[in-house]
């Protein structure tokens, strides 16, 4: 996807500073997942990046990035990224400097990660029609479908010229390290429901805040990365809450791994407790 200089804000205005805000304790907006207001936790360097934790440090933007927390389901998230447009998005976090903030997106990943959706689904793919959401460049599908299997990949980003809603549903989605990047985690969460059949189920990863934000605790956690995108951080309640009022139940399976569905889908193989 190509976009022309003229499409862009101009990078200067982006650092530029704001106008003075009332002092932090007074500030606060709405939660998006359960509606109560959720207060300013504090502010990072938007050059803080996820390769941070491996000891790499991008030279500081001298631009901070506000962090809420709400005290009822615990979701941590930077508003002022609900008004950039995906060109803001494009041109200033998935740049072609992407990949020193996240060297293991391009390959690394994707082929783990189809790795890991063979071993545990791949006897039962004659039954799957599978979708990669969030798959980037389509190539954890690509290596579903050497294996045999009935998958295909759509990312809001490079598709950014499809409607998801024409793609039909699937009884099987994932969605690897998304939920983090996204600014409306409602619209996300609806897109994924809708796309999800009945009989379906929807596996996730994401990095939970239990123990790691929190009142009285400092933003240095490694996974609260604007540079990388991750800008909506979730607690276990707080993605309860968000699959709940879609009718989904959640289950995780791993420390970072999650599956929602309405009824646990047979092929899946899954004992669930209480399902």
């Amino acid at each position: 996807m190509r976009h022309s200089t003229a499409e862009y804000m101009s990078i200067l205005s982006f650092f530029k500073p704001r106008p003075e805000m009332p002092p932090a304790p007074a500030r606060s907006v709405r939660c998006e997942i359960c509606g109560a207001q959720a207060g300013f936790l504090g502010e990072v360097d938007f050059n803080k990046s996820c390769e941070e934790a491996n000891g790499t440090f991008l030279p500081p933007a001298g631009r901070m990035v506000e962090y809420f927390l709400c005290d009822v389901c615990n979701f941590c998230f930077a508003p002022e990224f609900r008004n950039w447009t995906l060109d803001e998005f494009v041109e200033k976090i998935y740049n072609e400097d992407y990949v020193k903030v996240d060297p293991e997106y391009k390959f690394d990943r994707p082929d783990g990660n189809a790795a890991l959706v063979h071993a545990l689904f791949g006897a039962h793919k004659q039954a799957i029609r599978h979708l990669d959401y969030g798959g980037g460049s389509g190539l954890l599908s690509s290596k579903l479908r050497e294996n045999g299997w009935n998958s295909q990949s759509f990312d809001p980003v490079v598709d950014c010229d499809k409607a998801a809603g024409g793609l039909g549903t699937f009884n099987f989605i994932t969605a690897f390290e998304v939920f983090e990047h996204v600014p409306d985690v409602n619209a996300l969460a609806d897109q994924l429901a809708k796309l999800c059949s009945d009989d379906g189920m929807i596996m996730f990863s994401t990095v939970c805040t239990d123990g790691h934000i929190g009142r009285g605790k400092d933003l240095s956690w490694w996974y609260a990365a604007p540079r990388n995108g991750h800008i909506s951080l979730f607690s276990h309640e707080g993605l309860k809450q968000l699959m709940t009022k879609r009718g989904l139940s959640l289950y995780a399976i791993s420390t970072v791994h999650y599956v929602a569905f309405r009824s646990v889908p047979p092929w899946s193989g899954l004992a669930i407790p209480g399902q």
